[in-house]
């Protein structure tokens, strides 16, 4: 007699959370294989479509991510997060000493930087928050992050281009402290910062830069640097791998 399977739709769901607690409890480890659809179906008597479904959500979760090929499966994603702390790295202690915002964020992990320098046309948006009248010339300051082979953030810095004609800021080394040192000698220090910061599903071409899984959504940052006299100098529009970052904010009350 044919086995019969069930096909209950809250199932699939107690299977992904049955999985989802033992990548969480490292029974199942960064890179381990994950049960297949034909194991689960063994294992719960479920019809695929139900096994389906349970890897899917932690597919959607960010938790594990397919691979095609002879050795292909669904494996538990390896890469440990970054630690961004939007204060401490922000600190005038930080950059004011020659040492780069990033160094707090890697943790002594190995990162390289694609780097573009361009003058273009201030975007509408942008013009606004710097204050130029149109039309408007910027500096663009394009990068992608990657750390340990993995692409973490797209960051697209935009600042007044006759504010930072002829100095380290037009060029892709900027030096020691970054563009902040540059902008405290050209005697424009950022005092003040704000970011703004929302979550969605990545454009096409975030996704294929970042090598994003499918699924998996971006966090997209918007900081602003301001003068003592609270005039902006720098927009800056980052957009992150949100599986690859936590974000953290430590303040006093």
């Amino acid at each position: 007699m044919a086995a019969t399977h069930r096909n209950d739709p809250a199932i699939y769901e107690r299977i992904a959370a049955e999985l989802r607690a033992a990548i969480d409890s490292g029974e199942l480890g960064p890179g381990a294989r994950v049960p297949g659809e034909d194991e689960l179906m063994a294992k719960y008597n479920v019809a695929r479509e139900t096994a389906r479904k349970a890897l899917a959500v932690l597919k959607a979760e960010g938790l594990v991510f397919a691979k095609q090929g002879a050795r292909g499966g669904t494996f538990v994603r390896e890469f440990r997060p970054l630690l961004r702390d939007g204060i401490k790295r922000l600190s005038a202690r930080q950059w004011g000493s020659g040492r780069s915002i990033w160094e707090i964020d890697l943790d002594g992990r190995p990162k390289t930087e694609d780097v573009t320098v361009t003058i273009e046309d201030a975007p509408s948006w942008v013009a606004r928050v710097l204050e130029l009248d149109p039309p408007a010339r910027v500096c663009v300051r394009s990068r992608r992050y990657v750390v340990e082979d993995k692409p973490v953030m797209l960051a697209t810095s935009y600042l007044p281009a006759d504010l930072v004609a002829g100095s380290r800021i037009m060029e892709v080394d900027t030096g020691d402290g970054g563009i902040y040192a540059r902008l405290k000698e050209l005697g424009h220090e950022p005092k003040h910062f704000r970011e703004d910061i929302r979550a969605r599903m990545p454009r096409p071409e975030e996704a294929e830069r970042l090598r994003l899984h499918p699924g998996t959504p971006v966090v997209v940052i918007v900081r602003t640097a301001y003068t003592e006299d609270g005039h902006a100098v720098e927009v800056n529009e980052m957009t992150l791998d949100a599986w690859a970052y936590v974000l953290r904010y430590e303040f006093d009350s």
